[in-house]
C-alpha cells in the first residue's frame, strides 16, 4: 500500500513539473538509489544492492539523454563525460561491491543537484506584490497573472 501511494505521488510530481524541476527530481533519485544501494551494501543484502545501484545508472541515463549539446555547448559536453564518469564507478561498486565509489557518485549528485538548485528560473523565485498587480499605472505592463483574460465593460 505504501509504495503505491508513494508511487502515485511521484508519478503527480513528474506530471506537472517543468523541466528545470524534472532534472531535480532527477538528482534526488538518483541520490536516493545510490544511499539505499550503499545501506544494502552495508547490510550484505547483494540483490537490493544492485538493483539500486541499476535504478541510480538509470538517472544518470536519463540525465546523458537530456543534454543538449548543440545549446549546451562545453558545459553540456563535461556533464557528459561526468554522468559517463558518474556510470563507470558504479559499476566498478556493483562489480567489486565497495562503497567507496558509491559515496564519490552520491558527493558527485549532490554537488550537482545543489548548484542546479540555482538555475530555477527568477519568475518562479517571488510573486508579485498584490498592491502593484491591481494597479496598472504602477507598472509600464501588463500584469502576467491578468495578462491572458479578455476584458470588456
Amino acid at each position: 500500500m505504501w509504495r503505491s501511494a508513494q508511487d502515485a505521488y511521484l508519478e503527480s510530481k513528474v506530471l506537472s513539473a517543468d523541466p528545470v524541476e524534472l532534472i531535480g527530481l532527477l538528482y534526488q533519485t538518483g541520490m536516493g538509489a545510490v544511499q539505499e544501494a550503499r545501506g544494502h551494501l552495508a547490510d550484505g543484502k547483494i540483490l537490493e544492492r544492485s538493483k539500486a545501484i541499476t535504478r541510480a545508472g538509470k538517472v544518470l541515463i536519463q540525465l546523458t539523454s537530456a543534454l543538449d549539446h548543440e545549446r549546451g555547448g562545453e558545459i553540456s559536453r563535461r556533464l557528459g563525460a561526468l554522468y559517463g564518469y558518474m556510470l563507470g564507478r558504479l559499476g566498478e561498486a556493483n562489480l567489486r561491491q565497495r562503497d567507496e565509489p558509491m559515496a564519490e557518485v552520491l558527493s558527485l549528485l549532490a554537488t550537482l543537484a545543489e548548484g542546479w538548485e540555482g538555475v530555477r528560473p527568477a519568475a518562479k523565485a517571488a510573486p508579485e506584490p498584490a498592491a502593484d498587480r491591481w494597479n496598472p499605472a504602477a507598472t509600464s505592463e501588463p500584469s502576467p497573472d491578468y495578462a491572458d483574460h479578455a476584458w470588456s465593460f
